[in-house]
């Protein structure tokens, strides 16, 4: 069992390119136990599931006939990890096959599946009840399907699970909050009709890779989040309709690489705290309502890459910012730079910002959070900036852009 699962480990590539080349050994008659009660239970499911497929253009399971279901295109085999004199299907990947139909219950036989790739096809309805019976899933891939309905909740049963991806489905209702609580590495829930807030237990998750892009999240953006500093690597937030402000604990991510909020209606500053974030190589902070200014730590990290805060209200900018390889700082308010927001814009929006309380919760009122001399010096910093745009020439060449040779990226 221990080594099964250490090999899982290594990717699914690898575990499919492992079971390709056992499966001319695997497949041959002469290995096959006179009786073998999972190959038979398996045969069972698969043939109910090519019952319930309802569209093959590509006639992957025109070779599916028979009770030698180790030579069925896509089914893969392998010895069970508690009895390796018994061969069982381990995994089954038909990504990008044009498939329609549903998921039948009988799918829930397959008690050592390890890998269910099924991206890429037309599948509709939603998980089985039976799939709580994969005690051994570790992998479970359904994205860019039809699938619908609420959370599969099902899922939540499957405590060998490690990577889960449901993105580009209709999946709707709420996201349970005990998701957070299982032991995965990567988790895709974007692009479905899910509307939900972010839990505090979201601290708890150990996934490297987290994806809730392109759905709906109400409430504030938890400081729990910090919690997951030892694990994540990418995280992934953005075109949720986000009304909140960037908690300076996100700054205790350090070992994340990609960080991507654009897209949202977050308030208030940039925390400066994102500068200790030293293995940072992609930022993502456009299309919000940001202002402030671009703290100097974060243009001075050693490995970012490409910084992209254009469509906010910033008004000061390091020069460090303009040395990222790939940046963008379109339509701000940074004075005596091209492609700006026109002065009255910035005007109007700078003299009432937005900032949010000890929670998170934003605030329309003018309440600057800020304490001591720091609250005084921004207060004075934003009287002559908002000074500078009332005097503003709009026709000037600094605005326009004449003086720019920098190519902007789109």
């Amino acid at each position: 069992m221990v080594s099964f699962f250490l090999f899982l480990r290594r990717g699914s590539f690898s575990f499919s390119l492992f079971l390709l080349c056992l499966l001319p050994v695997l497949c041959s008659s002469q290995y096959y136990p006179p009786s073998n009660p999972r190959l038979e239970k398996a045969y069972v499911a698969l043939q109910a599931w090519k019952r319930a497929i309802t569209a093959d253009p590509k006639n992957v399971t025109g070779n599916w006939c028979g009770p030698h279901v180790c030579n069925y295109t896509g089914v893969y085999c392998a010895p069970a990890p508690d009895d390796p004199c018994q061969i069982t299907v381990a995994g089954i990947d038909l990504n990008h096959d044009a498939l329609q139909g549903t998921l039948p219950e009988e799918l829930g036989l397959l008690a050592d599946l390890a890998v269910f790739h099924l991206n890429s096809n037309g599948f509709r309805g939603t998980l089985p009840a039976s799939f709580k019976g994969l005690r051994l899933l570790y992998e479970l891939d359904i994205s860019n399907n039809q699938f619908e309905g609420g959370f599969p909740s099902v899922v939540l049963e499957l405590h060998s699970l490690r990577y889960l991806d449901i993105r580009y489905n209709r999946f709707c209702g709420g996201v349970p909050s005990c998701l957070f609580d299982l032991r995965l590495d990567a988790l895709f829930i974007n692009n479905n009709d899910f509307t939900f807030s972010i839990p505090d237990n979201i601290g708890n998750s150990p996934v490297s890779v987290l994806v809730f892009a392109d759905n709906q999240i109400n409430g504030c953006f938890p400081k729990a989040i910090a919690n997951m500093r030892d694990t994540l690597r990418e995280l992934i937030i953005m075109n949720v309709g986000l009304r909140a402000c960037i908690p300076p604990e996100i700054g205790q991510l350090t070992k994340l690489r990609v960080l991507d909020l654009s897209y949202n209606h977050l308030v208030g500053h940039l925390p400066a705290s994102i500068g200790d974030m030293k293995k940072l190589e992609q930022l993502d902070v456009a299309h919000n309502k940001l202002s402030g200014e671009i703290p100097c730590g974060i243009c001075d990290l050693p490995r970012l890459k490409n910084f992209t805060y254009s469509y906010n209200f910033f008004c000061e900018e390091p020069e460090s910012c303009l040395r990222i390889r790939r940046h963008d700082d379109r339509l701000n308010c940074f004075p005596f730079r091209p492609l700006q927001r026109p002065a009255e814009q910035c005007a109007a929006f700078l003299s009432k910002p937005k900032f949010c309380d000890s929670n998170g919760s934003q605030r329309s009122e003018r309440v600057n959070l800020l304490r001591g001399f720091e609250a005084d010096a921004n207060l004075r910093r934003r009287e002559v900036h908002l000074m500078w745009l009332d005097n503003r020439d709009l026709s000037s060449s600094s605005y326009s852009g004449n003086e720019s040779t920098r190519e902007i990226p789109t």
